[in-house]
């Protein structure tokens, strides 16, 4: 018998992409060759209690902590590297430091990433692409996300590419994070990935693949990549989100969007009718949400 794969199943029933980015604003990336384990703070070969004060610390302040590696490298001596981002939109930023020990993660201040302020470390100017493959939490992040990573380590913008854990949308592997913008995409193939590359290096997105924006809650994520298809827009900045209003399952997001002023845009959250095992690992089926846009109306 076939194994069943989360994301092969997804892929089958059309699942859409739109609106299914995890919701985080500050990240920290924390170098760890590995293994992971299921949980990986928890059961990552980490010092005696770090993945414990890091656990804490993170849920704390809300602040994605993820570990990470470079494709294909196995574990050796030398520094451990660190970058903590935060998603802010045109305000995004990322600042990384080598570290003499993995112990001194323990010296960031992660309330000040979780609030948005600076932890002092050196700035990062170009994107660091981020790619699931987290094959203990969910077979699919490995087997779709280790291509993805080697092809992209291999390219022009290998220097920015790490493996990580796990991000957040198993059923979308391949999955990639573009920080410090917190861009979610998936169901990314090796090609894939190298046009997700091009397109940040000329600060654009790909919308093919694009499951939205970390900072913004998923309904809003679904109405900018609405709105972005609508009018082909691909510039990082060319739709800036503005308030939302949320009313039960309906969520108004207003938009500024470049060339055509003010835009709201309704959106109705719907739970698909079927039940269906979103993970490799489900132990229970689920129905499967989607946002729809409702209407769009020009403001000013």
């Amino acid at each position: 018998m076939t194994a069943f794969r989360c994301a092969s199943a997804s892929r089958a029933r059309g699942d859409v992409l739109a609106g299914t980015a995890s919701t985080v604003r500050s990240f920290l990336l924390l170098e760890h060759a590995g293994p992971w384990g299921v949980d990986a703070l928890r059961d990552a070969r980490l010092p005696d209690g770090l993945g414990a004060h890091l656990q804490q610390e993170s849920r704390r302040h809300r602040v994605r902590v993820l570990l990470v590696r470079r494709p294909g490298r196995r574990a050796g001596a030398g520094p451990t590297r660190v970058v903590a981002a935060r998603a802010a939109g045109p305000a995004s930023w990322a600042e990384g430091t080598d570290l003499a020990r993995i112990e001194d993660v323990r010296d960031l201040d992660l309330a000040a990433l979780g609030a948005g302020r600076s932890v002092g470390l050196e700035p990062v100017g170009a994107p660091v692409l981020t790619v699931c493959t987290h094959g203990r939490h969910d077979a699919c992040c490995a087997e779709l996300g280790r291509p993805v990573a080697l092809a992209l380590a291999s390219g022009p913008h290998g220097a920015g590419v790490w493996e990580t854990s796990h991000v957040g949308g198993d059923r979308f592997a391949g999955n990639l994070v573009v920080l410090p913008r917190g861009l979610y995409y998936g169901g990314l193939d090796p090609e894939s990935a190298q046009d997700v590359a091009a397109a940040t290096a000329r600060g654009e997105v790909l919308l093919e693949h694009l499951r939205g924006r970390s900072d913004l809650p998923m309904a809003v994520q679904a109405a900018d990549v609405a709105l972005r298809r609508e009018h082909g827009l691909l510039g990082l900045d060319d739709v800036r989100p503005g308030a939302v209003r949320v009313d039960g399952e309906l969520t108004t997001a207003r938009f500024a969007v470049h060339g055509r002023g003010q835009v709201d845009v309704v959106v109705r959250r719907v739970l698909g009718a079927d039940l269906h095992r979103l993970t490799c690992s489900a132990v229970r089926d689920s129905a499967v949400p989607r946002h729809e846009v409702v209407e769009v109306r020009r403001v000013s």
